[in-house]
């Protein structure tokens, strides 16, 4: 095969250089023929591809070999057959030819097979209301100044096009309940239909066709907004190919540059900026005398009405440490001392994590994301330093710990004296009675009269705490007088005379 580099030598020696042919033979040592076929051609390259492989051997087992290779496509991924283990079959029914052969004649199979397979698909259009397709998508920005990967949860409405997209840590089953709540509320409503792929936080199995097992919380969630949910087969992206071209339409409208934001609140309000900007600046793809804004308001109308927010948190139970700790998803987060010894049941929410015990909330926390966190409510120590008043001064839930200003203050006066932290406790103590308005009150009475002590804050909750008795001078009509008695001297000369 002539290379591309002798081709441009016989051109230039013989269009430039004017040498004979016979010359430029004897000095590239090529033949008269190749060099004709360059000057003749005008080609700069050539490349030589054989039309048709022979195959003698492999001729009488092409259709043993089309229908082995027919079943193994139909298999799922992880069952197919190598190449390789599809020629040593062939070779244990007869064939006699070398494994090239086989390559060389399934690789051509697949590529007409491809070819016939070339997708071609029909539009399809759905009526206001009818569908929505929900999908997830990883963008990359800086949020606080660290480079971080997130999740962001694309919902679109089929007939308005009108989208919505919310980030997330993670794409947990929490979140998809979230970001449900979320657009259903931007809309105002959702539709008879969501169209999903086979997410594993809304789908447990996978039968034929369209069967599938759905999970018991997603199935939940769907029952609560109305929503019938469809699933897509598998490794088939195009049956919800709007909410996957909006991947791509929000990654290059709003990721690009990359975004740098200080928290997940801001990145959210400038997503739902953008979507709503968009929306209001471009046509819709079919009813173009319309924004898709203005196509999301007409079908506004048609859309199952917003049921309100789904209770949606994935549950876990969960021990309680001897330090009122209970761990969930590689952070601690603490909970009341009365929950100590017993199990607990932990929600996690998108934003949130709320302890239960009993049906009772022991513990509630803003999520945290890190590795190694602990989370702690000071006020859920404050029945342990009742007996260990100690421990106001170094436990590590009350350091940096913010008291209302009342509270810091008499906090401060008494951390010099000798039974100050035993006083402060007494003071705390009170807010899990009293509560804690009542207790700063309090606080501030005292200092207003230029006392700080323990027993005058608890005197002045004392007094708060008995009835006024109303002041009057007024008789009570249940004292009046009905029947005034008459003046009788003669009764007291009668008691004189007696002996």
């Amino acid at each position: 095969m002539l290379v591309v580099e002798t081709v441009a030598k016989i051109r230039r020696a013989y269009f430039v250089q004017q040498k004979p042919i016979k010359q430029i033979c004897r000095e590239l040592k090529v033949s008269r023929k190749v060099v004709r076929k360059v000057i003749r051609s005008e080609a700069t390259a050539f490349q030589y591809t054989r039309a048709v492989q022979p195959a003698p051997k492999l001729g009488s087992w092409r259709g043993e070999l089309d229908r082995m290779l027919l079943a193994n496509a139909s298999k799922v991924r992880r069952e197919r057959l190598t190449l390789m283990r599809i020629y040593e079959a062939l070779r244990g029914l007869g064939y006699e030819g070398g494994y090239d052969a086989v390559r060389r004649y399934a690789k051509g199979w697949k590529r007409e097979r491809a070819a016939v397979a070339a997708q071609a698909f029909v539009p399809l259009s759905f009526a206001p209301g009818e569908a929505y397709q929900f999908d997830w998508s990883h963008e990359t920005v800086l949020i606080g100044g660290t480079t971080t990967e997130i999740k962001v949860a694309h919902v679109r409405l089929c007939h308005s096009r009108m989208p919505f997209v919310r980030a997330y840590p993670r794409e947990s089953q929490e979140m998809v309940f979230d970001a449900h709540d979320r657009a259903f509320a931007f809309f105002r409503g959702t539709c008879q239909r969501g169209i999903y792929d086979n997410m594993k936080t809304a789908v447990d199995a996978i039968f034929v066709g369209r069967e599938r097992a759905y999970n018991r919380r997603f199935l939940q969630m769907c029952s609560h907004y109305l929503v019938e949910p469809v699933a897509c087969t598998p490794a088939s992206g195009w049956e919800k190919g709007q909410v996957e071209n909006q991947v791509g339409l929000v990654r290059e409208r709003l990721f690009t540059p990359r975004i740098r934001v200080r928290s997940y609140d801001e990145l959210n309000a400038l997503l739902l900026d953008g979507v709503i900007a968009y929306a209001k600046a471009h046509p819709h793809p079919e009813q173009l005398d319309r924004t898709v804004w203005q196509a999301f308001e007409a079908e506004r109308a048609a859309l199952v009405p917003y049921a309100g927010r789904f209770d949606g948190f994935h549950a876990v139970p969960a021990a309680v440490s001897s330090t009122c700790l209970v761990r969930f998803d590689n952070n601690r987060y603490s909970v009341t001392a009365s929950a100590l010894g017993r199990p607990v049941e932990v929600r996690a929410y998108a934003e949130r994590v709320e302890i239960r015990q009993d049906g009772r909330i022991v513990g509630e926390h803003a999520r945290g994301f890190g590795r190694n966190q602990t989370v702690f409510d000071p006020w859920h120590y404050v029945p342990v330093l009742a007996r260990k008043p100690g421990a106001l001064r170094n436990g590590a839930p009350f350091k940096d710990w913010v008291l209302p200003a009342a509270l810091d203050r008499i906090r401060r006066k008494l951390a010099g004296s000798a039974d100050g932290d035993r006083q402060m406790v007494e003071i705390l103590t009170a807010v899990l009675r009293d509560g804690l308005s009542a207790v700063e009150a309090a606080c501030a009475e005292a200092l207003r009269e230029g006392v700080h002590s323990a027993d005058v804050v608890l005197n002045i909750l004392a007094r708060q705490r008995e009835p006024t008795v109303p002041v009057t001078i007024l008789t009570p009509e249940s004292l009046r007088l009905r029947h005034e008695p008459v003046a009788d001297c003669a009764r007291y000369d009668s008691l004189r005379r007696a002996p």
